[in-house]
């Protein structure tokens, strides 16, 4: 049981996760103009998504789905592998207009409410740094979520989730999309053995550009472009030897 002060909204939207355990976290932005619509809709039976927390502007954490619940969240998804991402993951939904109604970086309190969160839900369950994600890395082609201004690197330093400073943007070798052949199979075995869906055609396609962008949002949010220039993959690298 939370520790934490919760405000209860129960939703209704919610299924059994079939005895499967809890080893993700996804964050995610509410992308609606105010917080108040966002739990609206997170609650309303006939919309058909739900999280299990929804953390307010001003650090109010809402409840409205049990984490022995299997909310509806993460939509078609996938990392390391898993696919039924909604089964083994706790959705927390971050209060942000998002990049459609007007995307703004997010208050200290409300990071400071992400992170005690956080804190609190591993304390129940044993998600590992490398399954604390957003958004937009289970479902790169979809979603951007919460985007490049969530300040990973805070809840790093608070010993949450992944993260290496981004190695600085600089002139040199690069590839994008209409690249083909061995650098390009081996970008995507590096992202493939990261997390991402990544197919090893050899090509750097379209599903290949929405990863990288993904990865960018979140370990290089300084240019989100989907090309795969050296910092991007020079940061790539670092966070795999950092793992090691």
């Amino acid at each position: 049981m939370s520790a934490l002060p919760l405000i209860v909204v129960p939703s209704e939207t919610a299924d059994s996760r079939k005895g499967r355990p809890v080893d993700m976290i996804v964050l995610h932005y509410t992308g609606m103009r105010t917080g108040e619509e966002a739990l609206q809709r997170l609650v309303d039976r006939d919309v058909k998504v739900s999280a299990h927390y929804l953390v307010e502007e001003d650090g109010r954490i809402f409840l409205m789905v049990d984490e022995a619940r299997r909310a509806w969240h993460a939509g078609v998804s996938f990392w390391q592998g898993e696919r039924d991402i909604n089964a083994v993951s706790i959705g927390i939904e971050i209060v942000n207009p998002g990049h459609e109604w007007g995307y703004r970086s997010f208050p200290v309190a409300q990071i400071e409410a992400v992170i005690a969160l956080i804190r609190d839900i591993r304390s129940r369950h044993g998600v590992p740094d490398a399954r604390i994600l957003a958004h937009s890395d289970i479902a790169p082609d979809r979603k951007q979520d919460p985007g490049e201004l969530f300040p990973w690197d805070r809840l790093f330093h608070a010993g949450i989730g992944r993260w290496v400073p981004p190695v600085p943007i600089t002139q040199g070798p690069c590839h994008g999309p209409g690249s083909e052949g061995q650098p390009v199979r081996a970008i995507q075995a590096l992202l493939s053995a990261f997390g991402y869906d990544a197919p090893l055609t050899g090509v750097y396609d379209a599903p290949t550009a929405a990863i990288v962008t993904a990865f960018q949002r979140h370990f290089r949010p300084e240019r989100v472009d989907g090309v795969m220039d050296v910092s991007t993959l020079m940061t790539l690298k670092a966070l795999e030897n950092a793992a090691h």
